[in-house]
């Protein structure tokens, strides 16, 4: 398969999405000429990357959304054997002392993130070999005001903390849909930031995170 070139309208980028629904991983991968890992626990981004591959996404990781001429961020969802969310959400790297203090929520990069989210159903279950494991039915969301204002209060909330450089205060049990996690490899990769008192600590990288919560509620209102 050639590296598609990004779609040029959100019907076009369903209508490719579409084209997926029900394939496997193993057929996705042999398509794009990519080898599937034996497990993903050390190439957890691997079925991302390949989703994006498949879809002509072009962000490269960029504080944008995968699909930047459609604002549309895309977002693979792994469910468990029960069709529920298997894990929290990565939406993107939290900035830290006085570059939170600069970000608003209109314009930060979490409400860019957002805005608008195609998610990808993936089989998760441990149960199913890798390679057997099947794409779901693709969603295209909006960012809806209800949402919008319990998401922007847990930003508030979790980036004031940022801004003061209180990460150790930081636990992941602060807030309704949106969390902090620690986003590295392992601990030992660290970040040199200055805190409230002007001090200087080494910090793991942080990211923001939805919760599984969140990610449940949009599918059961969306699949019942």
């Amino acid at each position: 398969m050639q590296k598609l070139t990004p779609p040029q309208s959100e019907s076009e980028l369903l209508q490719r999405c579409h084209a997926l629904t029900t394939k496997t991983l193993g057929e996705l991968a042999y398509a794009l000429q990519k080898e599937l890992p034996k497990n993903l626990t050390k190439a957890k981004g691997f079925i991302g990357q390949l989703i994006e591959s498949a879809l002509g996404a072009s962000a490269n990781n960029q504080p944008e959304p995968d699909f930047p001429n459609l604002g549309i961020e895309l977002k693979t969802l792994p469910l468990n054997a029960h069709g529920l969310p298997k894990e929290s959400t990565y939406v993107c790297t939290a900035p830290l002392g006085i570059q939170a203090e600069m970000e608003y929520w209109q314009t930060s990069r979490v409400r860019n993130k957002l805005a608008k989210v195609l998610w990808v159903p993936i089989e998760a279950d441990p149960n199913i070999p890798l390679n057997e494991r099947r794409i779901g039915t693709p969603l295209l969301w909006h960012l809806d005001p209800q949402t919008e204002i319990i998401l922007r209060q847990d930003w508030e909330e979790l980036s004031h903390s940022l801004h003061l450089g209180q990460t150790e205060n930081l636990s992941a049990k602060i807030g309704i849909y949106l969390q902090i996690r620690p986003k590295a490899a392992h601990s030992r990769i660290l970040n040199r930031k200055i805190n409230e008192d002007s001090e200087e600590i080494w910090i793991n990288p942080k990211g923001f995170y939805l919760r599984t919560a969140f990610t449940q509620k949009i599918l059961a209102e969306h699949y019942g």
